[in-house]
């Protein structure tokens, strides 16, 4: 039996749909369509239901799924024994993390570990969304809520702080904020409510809720960008916002919020040699970026 087309199948399972399958396998949705095919008239028998929310296992399918999560478990013990030419990791290793986090901090460096590992490669997923080890989504996970749930490794990375930025010629033209009741003259930036992906992002019911928001999006980079643009005032984190010259902390000793990254990773990958590249990389980097992280000296990193 092909071990590629049930490679295919179990990520669908894992997924619930083709193009979380695809995007897991680094093809088009089309190649795990025809895949899930081929197997199928291979075993004899449909694996999958489709639905309206994506691809749902069959009892065949279900009879299949321990057998092929078996073979999949071998192959890794395989990987974890096997030499690699000239040493070191080898392999692909996808990490996802926050947008602002991911973008800002992680990538230029773990640009310069697939330069220290040659035959090491890397997918860094810096998205303003959830990422699921459950479904396959990536192979370690750095979140801003403590996974509680799987068979997962989990430690806590760093924490970090936020502050209310606005820009400087915006407050020069808006009226001077000294205490919270004066935000209400003040225009703000923000999350889209219903498409928040995490509570840890909600921060101005603490502060001052706006009666309004000017400019909402779920990018980080966007609201930094409107904020920039003189839109108004939102909470953006400290290493993206400190570094830019044009922007202004307001009500600094009020307006401070801590926050902390997690990093995750499933049990059952700890021992592969790539995992525990990145994984140590990735705790050796926080702790050189953690002036950046807690400007002002609070909290903590991690180096366990």
């Amino acid at each position: 039996m092909d071990w590629d087309n049930l490679r295919y199948f179990l990520e669908l399972a894992r997924s619930g749909t083709l193009v979380g399958a695809a995007r897991r396998l680094g093809v088009d949705h089309t190649t795990v369509a025809r895949r899930i095919q081929a197997l199928e008239k291979q075993m004899g028998a449909a694996l999958f239901a489709r639905e309206a929310g994506g691809h749902k296992l069959t009892e065949a399918g279900r009879h299949l799924l321990p057998g092929v999560e078996a073979m999949e478990a071998a192959v890794l013990g395989v990987e974890r024994s096997a030499p690699v030419p000239g040493g070191g990791p080898s392999g692909l290793v996808r990490v996802g993390a926050t947008e602002g986090f991911g973008t800002l901090i992680l990538a230029p460096h773990l640009a310069r570990l697939t330069q220290r590992h040659p035959h090491l490669s890397i997918d860094l997923l810096a998205l303003p969304r959830m990422l699921h080890l459950s479904r396959r989504e990536a192979d370690i996970v750095i979140s801003l809520e403590r996974p509680t749930r799987g068979s997962v490794i989990v430690s806590k990375l760093a924490d970090y702080t936020l502050h209310l930025y606005g820009q400087r010629e915006y407050l020069v033209r808006r009226p001077l904020v000294t205490q919270r009741e004066d935000l209400r003259h003040h225009a703000f930036i923000s999350y889209v409510d219903d498409l928040l992906f995490t509570k840890e992002l909600q921060f101005l019911d603490q502060l001052y809720p706006p009666e309004r928001f000017a400019f909402r999006s779920t990018s980080i980079t966007a609201q930094y960008e409107a904020v920039r643009a003189g839109a108004g005032l939102a909470v953006l984190p400290a290493f993206l916002a400190d570094r830019d010259p044009v922007l202004a902390r307001v009500l600094p000793a009020e307006a401070r919020f801590t926050r902390t990254f997690w990093m995750s990773m499933p049990a059952e990958s700890k021992h592969l040699a790539r995992m525990q590249a990145v994984w140590a990389f990735l705790k050796e980097t926080v702790v050189g970026e953690a002036k950046q992280l807690m400007p002002d000296g609070a909290g903590n990193v991690s180096r366990l």
